[in-house]
């Protein structure tokens, strides 16, 4: 499935996306054809994948129903917990390959259904084959298209594959080892980029196999990717971003610029008086240092950590805020590190309820109002860094800081 984006996202201006059906692909950077030693290849957009906590990642202490101490948290927060590896990646660029690789329709076959294996025994043939009934199939052959540009996504590790994705669950562990059960296609599918402007992606279900064959049950359709389109692979959401899209986004520096002006203010913990900083990006996802600053998801108060105001009778999870007394999740704040996904450089002010991720305000409600896939037919709002559902009215909250007492 895909969700239609739209050209403004990225923008100041903020606006919904639009749904539609289908799948869709992605790959590493590479050289173009055309590019001088040195010389940045053409790139045709990247793929972000969305949120969801993996690899070491635990549910948030709210969803475990528990308030615990600082502890680690690991998620797609701008890279994998394991790291950036070869063709697992969570952002892929995906540019013009030195030489074309796509394929075309060439010639269409109609021929008994249980025959169609017999006939797709050249795998130097790529082809697709329609099951239209019992008795009754389709296969399409097809040719070299020296026009267009092929990437495949699936969770397969074979070379075809040029992104291999893995089955993630928000606020849960990545589906790993051989024993996991997992809902994404090994071949999920593929993208056609053309090598020539306006360097047009189209998205089509299901991906090539070892013996170069697809395999479906009812035709396949293409659609076009637009800059914000959202891309369901049924156990992970992947983002389309434009190059002229991510022009409109903030850069990491600009990341950064906002963290450091935050800290500058020496925001204070309005009950222990000490002052309260976001931590470096390089000091990695590690437990909440001393300075890390903590909110009450439902009123916005910020605060310095503290192991007290529990209310255990009305649920393990919630903490009375000692300004305000509203009741709910206590969490660490952690700054949004994927740009990709911001809306635009503005200051971090609003975070994201349960998940206390933070960003700017266009972001924060631009996500808030995205209901995000959840398995084959549900739709649920989402924290774009992490894959937490969002809880409460709406979604997420404005972050009420104590500057300093001098």
């Amino acid at each position: 499935m895909v969700l239609e984006g739209n050209p403004d996202v990225g923008s100041p201006r903020t606006s919904d996306l639009q749904h539609t059906r289908n799948k869709g692909s992605c790959l590493l950077s590479s050289p173009g054809e055309g590019a001088q030693p040195g010389e940045e290849p053409i790139k045709y957009g990247e793929l972000i994948v969305l949120g969801c906590c993996e690899e070491g990642g635990e549910e948030t202490e709210a969803q475990r129903g528990e308030v615990t101490g600082p502890r680690a948290h690991s998620c797609y927060n701008g890279c994998l917990a394991s790291g950036d590896k070869g063709r697992r990646r969570s952002r892929l660029a995906l540019s013009r390959r030195p030489h074309a690789n796509g394929v075309k329709p060439d010639v269409m076959h109609h021929i008994s259904t249980p025959l169609v294996s017999k006939a797709l025994s050249n795998r130097g043939q790529h082809s697709i084959s329609y099951t239209l009934s019992r008795s009754h199939s389709v296969i399409v052959e097809y040719t070299h298209d020296s026009d267009t540009d092929m990437f495949q996504i699936g969770r397969s590790t074979e070379n075809m594959i040029d992104f291999v994705v893995t089955d993630t669950s928000p606020g849960g562990n990545a589906v790993e080892g051989p024993s996991a059960q997992s809902t994404i296609s090994r071949y999920a599918c593929r993208i056609l980029c053309d090598r020539r402007p306006p360097y047009t992606a189209r998205i089509y279900a299901a991906g090539f196999d070892a013996s170069s064959n697809i395999f479906l049950g009812v035709e396949n359709e293409s659609n076009v990717l637009q800059d914000g389109s959202l891309i369901d692979l049924c156990g992970a959401t992947l983002l389309w971003r434009t190059p002229a899209g991510l022009l409109r986004a903030p850069t990491l520096k600009q990341l950064e610029a906002q963290r450091q002006e935050a800290n500058a203010a020496r925001p204070q913990c309005p009950v222990g008086l000490s002052t309260l900083a976001f931590p470096s990006p390089a000091r990695g996802r590690t437990a909440p240092d001393k300075q890390q600053p903590w909110v009450y998801v439902r009123c916005g108060h910020v605060h310095g950590y503290h192991g007290w105001g529990c209310r255990r009778e009305r649920g393990p999870q919630e903490r009375e805020c000692p300004l305000c007394r509203l009741v709910g999740p206590y969490v660490p704040l952690w700054l949004g590190q994927e740009a990709g996904l911001c809306l635009d450089p503005g200051p971090p002010s609003h975070a994201f309820a349960p998940c206390g991720h933070v960003c700017s305000e266009k972001t924060a409600r631009y996500w808030a109002q995205t209901p995000l896939p959840h398995g084959t037919h549900a739709f649920h709002a989402a924290c774009p860094f992490c894959g937490a559902w969002l809880t409460g009215e709406h979604g997420c909250v404005r972050l009420i800081f104590q500057g300093p007492l001098d």
